[in-house]
């Protein structure tokens, strides 16, 4: 069993989403960093996980488990033992979790063994506030956990380098030839700014000049729409859409952002520069994460005099 001791809003259970309800107008919903997943089940870990939108969270395992940190990074400890992010850990039974945001990307995710027993809706457990399925979690909740992952640490042979912004990869949509070949040329061209304004639904891009329309946008009928879709607000401003997006809207969309790349557009903190540019296919699926022992983890050791870290030490002075 986990127990959150603490934590700030909007914390959530998420895992892949529901896919298969738009026709019911019912977004897919799921981790706004579904890569984090993927990296957590690489790791050996995997299911349902904890996402923590940029806020401390304490938790407390009342069973061995092994646990996954992946997505933003955080400061993490456990019962004041630091532990390396992107990477597995075994815990004892009693050990008290802390993360503390470390300014690095949005949403960070903690999986526990095989997945955390939240209630199974449609088929997943994954919260999606917007619909009113599941809730914000909150000091006192307990769900079981499934066991499983390494026995021993494990850590992402590569960190993950999207959390900083970046080039986002377009598709695109039925409406893109709607836009002027000189006005998608400039947007191709436009470095934007992650705004201040943004959520699960989508993150608002702020940027010099004017903005980007249509001709006749407003008589635009109502069409579905989906995560990931750039969707050009009123003032021709674009909004990148996210996993709790509604279902249909009749604003142009200039593209959709490629699966493989919405998770940096979701983990770009404000501020952060964003750019796009015109794919005409999406690529191949990326193979798993590559992981790799975690050895000689600082963290796991407690009495670093004792070890003998130098061998093979030879004289300047001989030849040869």
């Amino acid at each position: 069993m986990i127990e959150i001791l603490d934590c700030g809003p909007l914390v959530t259970l998420q895992d892949e989403g529901r896919p298969g309800f738009l026709a019911q107008g019912l977004a897919q919903g799921g981790a706004a960093d579904r890569q984090a997943l993927r990296e957590a089940v690489a790791l050996g870990c995997g299911g349902a996980a904890l996402e923590v939108p940029g806020a401390p969270i304490t938790v407390k395992l009342h069973a061995a488990r092994t646990i996954a940190l992946t997505g933003a990074e955080m400061r993490a400890e456990a019962d004041g033992r630091g532990l390396v992010w992107h990477a597995a850990h075994p815990l004892p039974a009693g050990a008290t979790l802390r993360l503390r945001p470390a300014g690095q990307g949005v949403y960070s995710y903690l999986s526990v063994g095989t997945g955390i027993d939240g209630p199974d809706v449609m088929g997943s457990r994954a919260a999606h506030l917007i619909a009113g399925i599941g809730r914000a979690l909150a000091p006192g909740d307990r769900f079981e956990t499934d066991p499983g992952g390494p026995s021993t640490p494990r850590r992402l042979r590569d960190v993950p380098s999207r959390f900083g912004g970046g080039t986002l990869r377009l598709l695109p949509t039925p409406q893109t030839r709607l836009f002027p070949p000189e006005e998608r040329a400039r947007f191709e061209a436009t470095t934007f700014t992650r705004d201040t304004r943004g959520n699960r639904q989508g993150v608002r891009l702020a940027m010099d000049g004017a903005g980007f329309a249509t001709d006749g946008q407003l008589n635009l009928l109502s069409d579905f729409i989906l995560p990931g879709d750039v969707q050009m607000t009123g003032d021709g401003v674009p909004y990148i859409l996210g996993p709790e997006c509604q279902t249909t809207g009749g604003y142009p969309r200039i593209g959709t952002v490629l699966s493989a790349d919405l998770p940096r557009a979701l983990q770009a903190v404000p501020g952060a520069s964003l750019r796009f540019t015109f794919v005409e296919a999406a690529p191949a699926p990326a193979p798993p994460p590559a992981t790799t022992p975690l050895v000689r983890d600082p963290a796991q050791i407690a009495e670093l005099m004792e070890l003998q870290l130098i061998g093979g030490v030879v004289s300047a002075r001989d030849g040869g």
